[in-house]
């Protein structure tokens, strides 16, 4: 319960994933291609064509999917259907109607949010200093000394004191006290033993009282956390032994990692920057139900 949550390596991220649905590769291709492919048309549904382009991109974006001559003919025929449904709607007025233009609009905005992130991440592609630099502000995250202690957590300060009077008169009771009146589940049965652990993976306060003691020496003063108040003894300390792998067995997390915080940063400023107003938060209210008409008499 005092392990704080950090992310390390982080993989797909929200904000990188918008990007995913076109692979990079996928860009390159259909750069590459020559103009004229561009335009050539696959299939026509009353007329309206459907580009080999559009084959290609959905083909591109079903990853696994073999490139074959039955491939396409589905590609083609589920886009064929999408298209005839699409047109019948047309011929209802459906896409007149206020909801079919809000839900436009609205894949309109993800397209181009996406199209934007894609772009970002294109033209700003980490060099191989960046990457060296962040991966050295890794290993010095790491770097330091791994603590193996002991801890009794209760609810009052009081408590806490009392705990401490006990073990000055007697430190080997630190055990039988942390069993019968510890708070922590995961530590009390152990005697309060948290094994080793490195000082920068508990909460502030734990980690800098730990970092006070002498081997065998005890907290003098609970310290108090988010949790309540702990009593902590330290059995023994060591060189931090994490091994942090190789960049380049990291280096693509990493990149990715990075790319998204700074993605996230653009995003923030453009947050910071913008007139939000917010009308309307709450639902909308529910019109009450109709009275149930009196059965008809007979």
């Amino acid at each position: 319960m005092l392990i704080q949550s950090r992310v390390v390596l982080a993989g797909a991220v929200a904000l990188l994933a918008l990007a995913a649905c076109t692979p990079k590769d996928a860009d390159k291709t259909a750069a590459s291609a020559p103009a004229a492919t561009k335009d050539v048309v696959a299939a026509t549904v009353n007329g309206t064509p459907i580009s080999q382009k559009q084959v290609d991109m959905i083909l591109k974006q079903q990853r696994g999917m073999p490139d074959s001559p039955e491939s396409r003919k589905m590609i083609i025929d589920n886009i064929a259907m999408q298209l005839l449904v699409a047109q019948e709607a047309v011929k209802k007025g459906l896409d007149k109607t206020p909801e079919v233009q809000d839900e436009i609009e609205m894949a309109k905005q993800s397209v181009l949010a996406q199209s934007f992130i894609q772009d970002y991440i294109k033209h700003n592609e980490l060099t191989d200093a960046q990457l060296t630099a962040e991966y050295d502000k890794l290993k010095a995250q790491q770097a330091g000394n791994q603590f193996k202690a002991r801890h009794i957590l209760v609810k009052t300060e009081e408590e806490a004191k009392a705990i401490i009077a006990k073990l000055n008169k007697d430190i080997k009771s630190f055990d039988a006290l942390a069993k019968a009146q510890s708070l922590d589940p995961g530590s009390k049965v152990k005697g309060g033993d948290l094994g080793w652990f490195d000082a920068h993976s508990m909460v502030p306060e734990f980690s800098a009282a730990v970092a006070k003691l002498e081997k065998g020496k005890f907290t003098q003063e609970p310290v108090k956390s988010q949790y309540g108040y702990h009593v902590i003894v330290l059995d023994d300390t060591r060189p931090s032994t994490a091994n942090i792998p190789p960049l380049e067995q990291i280096k693509a997390g990493l990149s990715q990692q990075v790319q998204q915080q700074n993605l996230k940063k653009l995003l923030d400023e453009m947050k910071a920057k913008a007139k939000i107003d917010i009308v309307a938060a709450t639902p909308a209210p529910v019109a009450p139900a109709a009275p149930a008409s009196a059965p008809a008499a007979k």
